[in-house]
């Protein structure tokens, strides 16, 4: 595999042309390779054609000459060395069978998007080792907004698989004087830590929405960085990737920026606005809120005490006010910091 980089050989599809599948386009295109991007929505499709920019998802950045617009999911990955899905976690599945035809024997599926699809509860390389088992499979997590990945910001992220050889490939594509990675073996816990900070981040915005200040956010992020590795290490992850890029780093840029979408949903609902409607108002999918659903059955499931997840589930669900689920965790009966 390794013998792939030194060229222009290396072929990479993307599936998946959001703010975040459209600023790795232009990240690989920048590095010399020439990615082929297709998207589910036409009509993004044809104006990514047209304009040369995705001025729905990340206006402002001219896509390089390097990306090609792929018209089907087939098309893109045909081929590709590396397959990378950019897509929300509730639409994998679909967007990976649609293009699985096509993946060759060999090539990295690589997962950039996080959460956890509900009703099976799985993870994105649960899903892909479940529909076609003999794929690599990687993902790539870590504090990385795609508006500043467009304009080339000094980003750090991580990159984990199963195949360490995978991992070094995937690190070579992609490094960057402004895009560094680091390997790490855990799977699991680089998915897990990317998925469940979106919880967090909702209540970081709920917070923010309801008037409170710094004090209220660092006992959120701290708090909510203990449950998301109690629960992460139930479900087989490794505690120290939770003190990593794709844990804390993940987590503090997600919990304190305007970029993050989990952020901006959870400040309208902090100042009354219905879940729904401040989704709506988001217009892009806030993972927080699906994710908060599957992470609490999953806590429940095996025995994981997660009262920030629970009472933020309750909210976005509608069960609780904001101010009912503050006032419950806070009333909480006093425990040692380390239980």
């Amino acid at each position: 595999m390794a013998s792939q980089v030194n060229g222009d050989n290396v072929k990479i599809g993307i599936i998946g042309a959001g703010s975040w599948g459209t600023a790795l386009a232009n990240r690989l295109a920048a590095n010399g390779y020439a990615p082929a991007i297709w998207d589910l929505d036409a009509g993004l499709i044809a104006d990514l054609k047209r304009d040369r920019e995705n001025k729905k998802y990340l206006p402002g950045i001219a896509l390089l000459p390097g990306v090609t617009i792929a018209d089907t999911p087939l098309a893109a990955a045909e081929g590709a060395d590396i397959v990378l899905f950019a897509v929300p976690a509730q639409h994998f599945r679909a967007a990976f069978l649609s293009a699985q035809p096509q993946v060759k024997d060999g090539a990295i599926v690589l997962n950039v998007a996080k959460g956890i699809e509900l009703g099976s509860l799985k993870t994105i390389s649960e899903i892909a080792a479940e529909c076609a088992p003999g794929h690599i499979f990687a993902a790539l997590s870590g504090p990385s907004h795609a508006e500043e990945v467009g304009l080339n910001q000094p980003t750090t992220v991580a990159v984990a698989s199963l195949d360490r050889a995978a991992e070094e490939f995937i690190q070579r594509v992609f490094m960057a004087d402004v895009f560094r990675i680091y390997t790490n073996s855990d799977v699991r816990g680089l998915e897990l830590g990317g998925s469940l900070k979106n919880i967090i981040a909702l209540g970081a915005g709920i917070a923010d929405g309801m008037g409170f200040g710094d004090n209220t956010k660092a006992a959120l992020m701290t708090r909510g960085l203990a449950e998301m590795t109690r629960l992460g290490v139930a479900l087989g992850a490794k505690r120290e990737t939770f003190a990593g890029l794709a844990g804390v780093g993940d987590l503090i840029v997600t919990c304190t920026s305007m970029h993050s979408r989990n952020r901006r949903c959870g400040i309208l609902i902090g100042e009354g606005v219905p879940p729904e409607e401040a989704k709506e108002r988001i217009g892009m999918v806030v993972e927080g809120i699906t994710t908060a659903e599957a992470a609490y059955k999953l806590a429940q499931k095996h025995g994981v005490d997660v009262p920030i997840t629970e009472a933020i589930y309750r909210v976005v669900c509608g069960e609780l006010d904001p101010r009912e689920a503050l006032n419950g965790l806070m009333t909480r009966p006093g425990k040692h910091e380390w239980e």
